[in-house]
């Protein structure tokens, strides 16, 4: 498969902020959204969650980790992963990393396409800025790219992260067969 080329813009917090977290907002539709931990999911439930938020922007790397791998990564005590529910339907999760001392790194952070354009990407954000500052850190970090939801930068910078770097890379898109798609759960 031909790379994509992608700019990376690496963001920071070095406090946290003053406002409180943002409520969750009702449902338009007049259901209920609840935030839970999910304690060393099962693998095939990350996957599944990585994929459903992850296809529209090209998240890859995770796809071509066998299971030791990702499942040392995503059951690691100093990782954190929440998923949002909205009307017993995962709609989003985000991903805590702990591993640094003293930082924690939004590792990844998204909504389902079904669930975009709800109001519901702040209150996640917020939810999960909240949860890394109440550990004991200097620094939060996060980066997104240029094959990102287009409202991903500027939400990060409202809710006051700060670029401190950019990088050039590719993403080699996953190819039919390959990785742990639809087609080869």
């Amino acid at each position: 498969m031909q790379a994509i080329p992608i700019t990376i813009t690496f963001l920071e917090m070095r406090r946290r902020p003053h406002a409180k977290p943002l409520a969750l907002p009702h449902g338009a539709d007049g259901g209920t959204h609840m935030l839970l931990r999910a304690h060393e999911p099962p693998l095939r439930f990350y996957r599944y969650l990585y994929d459903a938020v992850g296809h529209p922007y090209h998240w890859v790397a995770r796809k071509r980790w066998a299971d030791a791998e990702l499942a040392a990564a995503v059951h690691d005590p100093k990782v954190e992963i929440s998923v949002l529910y909205a009307r017993g339907i995962p709609a989003g999760f985000f991903e805590l990393d702990f591993r640094k001392s003293g930082e924690c790194d939004l590792a990844y952070f998204g909504l389902t396409p079904d669930f975009t354009g709800r109001r519901l990407g702040p209150f996640m954000l917020s939810a999960a800025i909240d949860a890394a500052w109440s550990r004991e850190i200097e620094r939060m970090t996060v980066n997104t790219n240029t094959l990102d939801h287009p409202r991903a930068l500027p939400l990060y910078q409202r809710m006051g992260f700060s670029p401190y770097a950019q990088a050039r890379d590719e993403i080699v898109p996953i190819s039919l067969g390959e990785g742990f798609g639809p087609w080869n759960p």
